[in-house]
């Protein structure tokens, strides 16, 4: 399989009459945006703002962020907008240094905090970039998870509507990734350690989810998956986990470890596959997922492996049963982390743990404080603040500044590693 990813890179986004991009700028029909999203008949409002690096604004209780793509034949997010569709190959387009950010009031008490300027801009990537947000509203009687569902749905469909109307335009730069069959790329650099990664995505329910070509993860077993429908959108959030720690849809479309590997591949590793492994709440399917997982990783011939999660708490323990069982079998196994130390660092960091996990990259302390100016403007319900993971009673200050924990800071501790946060054992 070959994927060429034409990448457009956006300096600005605009109001206008069109929806097109030009010499860097990304101008956006505002009508035809919120048209599109209202045709679900479950929402009744949405506004639709710019956030831009530097701006004095702060964006909560933020949903998910999506990285408009779309392909120049077929369907990208498939199963979710549009067709169902295979991806993996042929030429996507990706609009960088832009996203679509969703909002509005709460659907669960997982969500984040993304800050244009002052100190938490520096804890989380998306404010680096030039943000399409939008602010949904759903109507009377819709439950919690139909309104997940309209607003996970309106924000890929906004994101790819606007990719596609980008189309054949001028692209900055091209990249091709090649995915070749297995009996190829065991064969390929034989004096290389071969290297599989185990890709854990949340499927716990109670909105906790993730969609693989729009099928609740819930409903797979640990499958080995090419890394290129990753990249094409194949895996999109669908779940309300503590936002430092949540794999957003921005996150699995630029995966950070399936790119570094890419990058390493023939170099340092032999890159040979991606496990897909949903983390549930049942514990026979923990030990069910770490059975399986592990023996994929051993039929595809591994060497090592490097483990990520996503989410805290009990996603933990489907960490330490996939490595346990992958170090037993004498696979190396490098684990991604946080750590949940508590305010003062002095906490047990870890809810579980194993003696095999003895290669841990820590993304940091994501109980850490952190102090925050008051904005000019607000783009969602700051009254959410208090029941955010990071966000407590007393989190409001008198002068309108916040206190917060890095929890609630949107992709603050990436497991992926897709941050500034890291830890050293001292």
């Amino acid at each position: 399989m070959e994927l060429e990813l034409r990448k457009i890179y956006i300096k600005d986004i605009v109001f206008d009459e069109k929806t097109h991009v030009d010499s860097g700028v990304l101008y956006i029909n505002r009508e035809e945006i919120s048209k599109l999203i209202l045709e679900d008949e479950r929402l009744s409002e949405v506004s639709i703002d710019i956030a831009k690096p530097g701006d004095s604004i702060r964006i909560i209780p933020v949903k998910d962020v999506i990285e408009p793509r779309a392909k120049l034949k077929g369907e990208a997010f498939p199963g979710i907008d549009g067709v169902l569709d295979e991806v993996g190959r042929g030429i996507t387009y990706a609009l960088k240094g832009c996203a679509v950010v969703t909002t509005g009031p709460i659907v669960g008490f997982q969500e984040g905090i993304i800050d244009m300027s002052g100190p938490l801009a520096e804890y989380t990537p998306f404010s680096k970039l030039n943000n399409l947000v939008l602010s949904i509203k759903k109507k009377e009687n819709v439950s919690p998870h139909e309104h997940e569902e309209a607003v996970r749905v309106a924000g890929i469909k906004a994101a790819h509507y606007i990719a596609k109307q980008c189309l054949e335009s001028e692209f900055d730069e091209s990249e091709t990734f090649v995915w070749n069959d297995l009996s190829v790329k065991l064969a390929e650099y034989p004096d290389l350690p071969k290297v599989a990664y185990v890709y854990q995505c949340i499927a716990q329910g109670l909105l906790h989810d993730t969609y693989f070509y729009g099928r609740d993860a819930k409903e797979m077993i640990p499958t080995l998956v090419n890394p290129l429908e990753i990249m094409d959108g194949a895996l999109v959030s669908g779940n309300c986990v503590s936002a430092g720690s949540k794999t957003t849809t921005y996150h699995h479309q630029n995966n950070a470890v399936i790119r570094e590997c890419f990058k390493r591949h023939g170099k340092e590793i032999n890159f040979i596959g991606v496990v897909l492994s949903p983390m549930t709440t049942v514990l026979n399917d923990k030990y069910r997922n770490s059975i399986i997982t592990s023996r994929i990783v051993e039929m595809l011939g591994a060497d090592g492996v490097i483990q990520s999660q996503e989410g805290f708490g009990n996603p933990t323990t489907d960490l330490m049963m996939i490595c346990k069982k992958l170090e037993n079998k004498g696979i190396k196994t490098v684990l991604i982390s946080n750590e949940d130390a508590g305010v003062d660092g002095k906490s047990e960091p870890l809810p579980d743990g194993t003696v095999e996990a003895d290669a841990i990259v820590s993304t940091g302390n994501s109980n850490a404080n952190l102090h925050i100016p008051k904005m000019d403007k607000v783009l969602g319900d700051l009254d959410a603040l208090e029941h955010i993971t990071g966000g407590f009673e007393g989190s409001r200050q008198e002068d309108g500044s916040l206190i917060v924990e890095i929890h609630g800071i949107m992709g603050s501790h990436n497991l992926q590693g897709f941050s500034k946060l890291g830890a050293v054992t001292k």
